[in-house]
């Protein structure tokens, strides 16, 4: 048991960005049933998560599970306030959203989204969508930065 839980290890915190409990209980629940065992940290919102990040709360390397729908910063207002920050402009970030907009999906890729995941899909392809978001942490190395 031991062995299984060091494999589906790799240290990088996974930092959830979205208002919505149900949607994040169940990334939650799917990362729990994959056996993975990163920190998970949550924020609100775009705001809740900037203060989050500029204060070091989240661990380093991290990376943002991010909705757009959100209120007070949504998610393409963070995106933005993120990438114009030179500390925190290398984070990777995956929109996991119920937007379907072409607009949308343009602004999130002009700011460097690793990838656009409709949250309608995750309904029946969910630990599908985990598991692809758990592989890319595990080829790729993260930014690291200095806190």
């Amino acid at each position: 048991m031991q062995i299984l839980q060091k494999q589906n290890y790799k240290e990088a915190t996974l930092f959830i960005v979205d208002d919505d409990d149900i949607d994040a209980i169940a990334l939650e629940r799917a990362l729990r049933k994959l056996r993975l065992l990163n920190t998970v940290i949550r924020a609100r919102d775009g705001r809740e998560a900037l203060d989050l990040l500029r204060a070091g709360k989240v661990s380093s390397p991290y990376m943002i599970l991010l909705d757009l729908n959100m209120p007070r910063m949504n998610g393409l207002e963070f995106l933005e306030s993120l990438r114009t920050d030179p500390l925190l402009t290398h984070a990777v970030v995956f929109v996991l959203t119920t937007s379907k907009s072409d607009e949308d999906l343009v602004a999130a890729y002009r700011q460097h989204v690793a990838g656009y995941v409709f949250k309608q899909h995750m309904d029946r392809d969910f630990l599908e969508v985990v598991g692809l978001i758990e592989h890319y942490w595990r080829l790729v190395e993260l930014p690291i930065t200095k806190e």
